[in-house]
């Protein structure tokens, strides 16, 4: 067989990624996903999953998988607009637009499908999009592919957005943001996006994937901050807070009757299982009534943030600002990030090491769960306070 330059050279930027620390592995786990999992053959605590209400194997959502099968099977065998879109799926829209306080909604396949149906649909040649620079790859995907005009904003910065709005002659404008930001895990001032939609005629369109389930009783980041508009198109991820997969699209009657007609990742793809669709009603029932879990999420977060600010003032690294699950601990370079995952490892915790191209600074990526148990986060605590400490004297 003849030597392929273009393979040689897939191997030759793998192996420049090894030399930078930036080389990705897979983990194998050999357990459903929860606090404590199966990960290489050892059992171990569990502080990188975003399943933040501990519902991914949770009893009730499980049975409701298994009932969706025996009645419903296990594939849907077509796209939704042609034979794939089914009673359990339907019903679900429903309730996830009353849920969301928004007239319709729409279920896609994942939020990144969801993002790609959205945005390359409202817009085109002579409109344009205004996107935070650190939104999701996600987003920035789906701006690319609009072929409208991509403005990108500095991270929260509501001031510079209003510039580009008012310089804007395009036709239709949309606003595009992450409401509560995957990899620092702060909220977006989506109070003042809005009234800059409103201001310069833009719709705003809000990826909501780390705040659904978790804020706003639930409802997500739109109810934490009491807004509500028209002009808000909102989407929401269904493999996180809710346990399973999928995401939804919430908005005007009119916009989801425009995606289901246009959003090419909408119309050309086989429609994902009913089966999915009952746990997802499972789901958003512990998400409606169960505000327990929500309360002991939050109390792990600020037990968290308390002994960072009380017991690592001077360790070296820095605990971004976040009052959310997720919990970015900023390090000096990839080579320390891996370091510290893994001896956190070697002690039965898994916490993930973020690098770029994924964020410009490394960082461990603590996220914590209502599955989590108080001991559970003191654990968490003191071993990240020992190799902090180990790595800073070795």
């Amino acid at each position: 067989m003849s030597e392929s330059p273009f393979l040689n050279q897939l191997a030759t930027e793998l192996s420049e990624r090894e030399s930078k620390s930036l080389y990705r592995r897979r983990r194998v786990l050999d357990s459903p996903q929860g606090a404590r999992v199966m990960c290489n053959g050892c059992e171990v605590l569990n502080f990188c999953s975003n399943d933040y209400l501990g519902l991914a194997n949770h009893p009730s959502v499980v049975a409701a998988a298994q009932q969706g099968a025996a009645e419903w099977g296990v594939g849907s065998g077509a796209a939704h607009l042609v034979a794939g879109h089914f009673t359990p799926q339907h019903t679900l829209e429903e309730r996830f637009a009353a849920f969301s306080g928004k007239p319709a909604a729409i279920l896609l396949s994942t939020g990144f499908m969801a993002n790609l149906a959205v945005i390359p649909a409202l817009l085109g040649r002579g409109d344009a999009v205004f996107a935070d620079k650190l939104n999701h790859a996600s987003l920035n995907d789906a701006c690319q592919l609009a072929r409208a005009d991509f403005k990108r904003f500095a991270h929260n910065d509501v001031a510079q957005l209003e510039r580009l709005l008012a310089q804007s002659d395009a036709k239709r404008k949309l606003i595009a943001v992450d409401a509560v930001f995957s990899m620092d895990g702060d909220i977006a001032p989506l109070a003042q996006y809005l009234a800059l939609a409103e201001q310069y005629d833009a719709l705003l369109y809000i990826d909501d994937a780390h705040g659904f389930g978790v804020l706003g009783e639930g409802r997500g980041t739109l109810a934490e901050l009491g807004l509500d508009s028209p002009r808000i198109i909102y989407m929401a991820t269904l493999g996180k807070a809710a346990g399973v997969a999928g995401a939804y699209i919430a908005a005007e009657q009119v916009v989801i009757d425009y995606l289901i007609n246009t959003a090419r990742s909408y119309i050309y793809t086989t429609a994902a299982p009913p089966l999915l669709a009952c746990a997802l009603h499972a789901s958003l029932d512990v998400i409606e009534h169960d505000k327990a879990r929500r309360e002991r999420l939050l109390s792990h977060i600020r037990y968290f943030k308390q002994f960072f600010a009380t017991e690592l003032v001077d360790a070296p690294c820095e605990l971004l600002p976040s009052d959310t699950a997720i919990q970015p601990l900023i390090v000096k370079d990839n080579a320390t990030a891996v370091a510290l995952s893994q001896a956190l490892l070697d002690a039965g915790l898994l916490v993930a090491a973020i690098r770029p191209p994924t964020v410009a600074t490394p960082r461990l990526r603590v996220t914590l769960s209502a599955a989590h148990s108080d001991d559970d986060v003191k654990l968490l605590c003191r071993e990240i306070k020992r190799v902090l400490m180990a790595a800073e004297q070795g």
